[in-house]
């Protein structure tokens, strides 16, 4: 891991950002989503916590886990029920962490993008909501690449916008993101306010970890 501490800025054209978890604070409202899913479908709720432990693999991977694995039958139905009760609450709580805006400001002159494993239908609405503008291409779990720590979603990120690999850095909360972006051969950046697990993050050797999202400013040029 490379010191925080270092004063040279590395060069970079394109910043990938992951959502959930490095850009947006969203996991309240995934948990009301979910445990709305649940009680329509007469299944147990689930703590909100558990459902935060869910997230990073997609919604897909999230609805199996908190159906349970003895009631697979119940999936299908719960995907289809979760679609309705996201899309409507999904911007109840959700907002770009504090600081977020300012460094996709700062860093207008540079590529901006997020490669998520999050649906591009969420994706979609909350981004303009929020402020699509600041991204220049916008990949998600469903769009065909694979699901990270597969690098497909990343690597088309990278020629879409025709940028090279030593020019890209990978900014995300999750041992999925930081695997992902070294499967692409790109730098990776993890963030230690989201929903990622900071000791199984740190064991896969992202080459920046930072606390507060500012912190970026500091690293890149």
């Amino acid at each position: 891991m490379r010191a925080r501490e270092s004063k040279s800025r590395a060069a970079v054209d394109l910043l990938i950002f992951d959502l959930d978890g490095t850009l947006i604070e969203s996991r309240w409202d995934i948990a009301t989503a979910v445990n709305l899913t649940l009680s329509d479908l007469g299944l147990p709720t689930r703590p909100q916590e558990e459902i935060f432990s869910f997230v990073g693999d997609g919604i897909k991977r999230l609805l199996r886990l908190a159906v349970g694995e003895e009631r697979q039958a119940a999936y299908d139905d719960a995907l289809r029920v979760f679609r309705g009760h996201y899309l409507a609450h999904c911007l109840d709580r959700t907002r770009f962490y504090p600081g977020v805006e300012t460094v996709l400001t700062h860093f207008a002159d540079k590529h901006k993008a997020v490669a998520t494993n999050k649906s591009l239908e969420y994706t979609t609405k909350i981004l303009e909501k929020l402020g699509a503008h600041h991204f220049a291409y916008v990949v998600g779990g469903d769009n065909g690449y694979g699901l990270k720590p597969e690098p497909g979603m990343l690597v088309k990120v990278m020629k879409a916008l025709n940028v090279d690999r030593q020019r890209t850095v990978l900014v995300g909360d999750s041992t999925n993101d930081i695997n992902g972006g070294h499967n692409a051969g790109i730098r990776v950046c993890a963030v230690g306010y989201g929903m990622g697990n900071r000791e199984k993050m740190a064991a896969c050797g992202p080459d920046w970890f930072i606390e507060r999202p500012e912190e970026l400013l500091e690293l890149f040029e």
